[in-house]
């Protein structure tokens, strides 16, 4: 059986390449999408990618999630630092996930150092920019095949 993941962006990810690139580097979503649908490939698993800077459709996404998909790599940007209602549907969705940032949020400012997403995660992987998204797709596989 093929493992689905769910790769699910939050708000303002749609500019990144130009989005101050000094924090957030060159790279597009467009690009990462591509990365990680090659990352898939490698690995044999599944991959859908989707993106909203709306903290209701990335709730939706969580929830349907339940039925299609084998775990979630959650980028939910600044959601990470002020959503209960994205913490909660991870919750409710008893899927395993990977919190991810492309910054390093503990070395930013103060009011990024807290996570509602990293309590009800299973690892968070921040700070290696783009490179990111496959590293969070191998821990995540990783965890599903109890391997990590």
């Amino acid at each position: 059986m093929t493992r689905k993941i769910l790769i699910l962006n939050g708000p303002n990810l749609n500019l990144l390449g130009t989005r101050q690139p000094e924090v957030y580097g060159r790279t597009t979503l467009a690009d990462i999408e591509a990365m990680c649908a090659a990352k898939a490939a490698d690995m044999g698993v599944e991959v859908t990618c989707y993106q909203s800077n709306h903290e209701g459709a990335l709730i939706d996404q969580i929830h349907a999630a339940r039925e299609v998909y084998d775990g979630i790599v959650l980028n939910a940007g600044a959601y990470t630092h002020t959503s209960v209602a994205l913490m909660d549907a991870i919750v409710s969705a008893s899927l395993p996930v990977v919190e991810l940032h492309l910054s390093n949020i503990h070395a930013r400012e103060a009011f990024r150092h807290k996570s509602f997403i990293a309590p009800v995660a299973v690892g968070q992987i921040c700070g290696f920019g783009a490179a990111g998204y496959p590293l969070a797709m191998e821990a995540l596989v990783s965890h599903l095949e109890g391997t990590s």
